[in-house]
């Protein structure tokens, strides 16, 4: 069944894919999904064909709707940076006016430089849970900066 299709699937994905490798990908994984269906050999080939289009077009839509809810909570566009000049001794005041839990998660996500998925994979929380307490302890030290200076 592939060999009969090959030339038009890999033509079909690379009309609608980014570049080269996703096209691949994208036969690939209509290739395996096809595996799991037992009545596919049994459709004439335009069936088949079609069959496989519809696959790949919606892996290609889910990829891309993946793509788009994860770049909303990439690392570097989670608490938009503002410059202030602040020296160390000001900064670990103003971690002063946090708990320690959220004092440590500012000092490991801006200090240390780690990710929210890897302190959340030191800590056994969820990335999700821990970028949404760096952006409450942004907050109240925000809130802080404003009433000291």
């Amino acid at each position: 069944m592939y060999e009969n299709l090959e030339d038009d699937l890999i033509r079909f994905a690379r009309s609608i894919a980014r570049h080269e490798q996703e096209a691949y990908d994208l036969v690939q994984d209509a290739l395996e999904k096809s595996l799991g269906e037992d009545n596919l050999l049994e459709l004439p080939i335009y069936k088949q064909r079609a069959w496989f289009f519809r696959v790949m077009k919606n892996r290609l839509i889910d990829d891309r709707r993946k793509e788009a809810r994860l770049s909303i909570w990439e690392e570097e566009t989670d608490f938009p940076e503002r410059q202030y000049a602040v020296s160390q001794l000001e900064m670990s005041d103003l971690l002063s006016h946090l708990s320690p839990d959220l004092s440590d998660l500012v000092f490991k996500r801006y200090w240390l430089g780690m990710t929210s998925k890897e302190i959340g994979e030191q800590l056994d929380i969820p990335a999700a849970t821990v970028r949404y307490k760096l952006h409450v302890a942004i907050k109240k030290l925000r809130k802080a900066m404003e009433e000291d200076f």
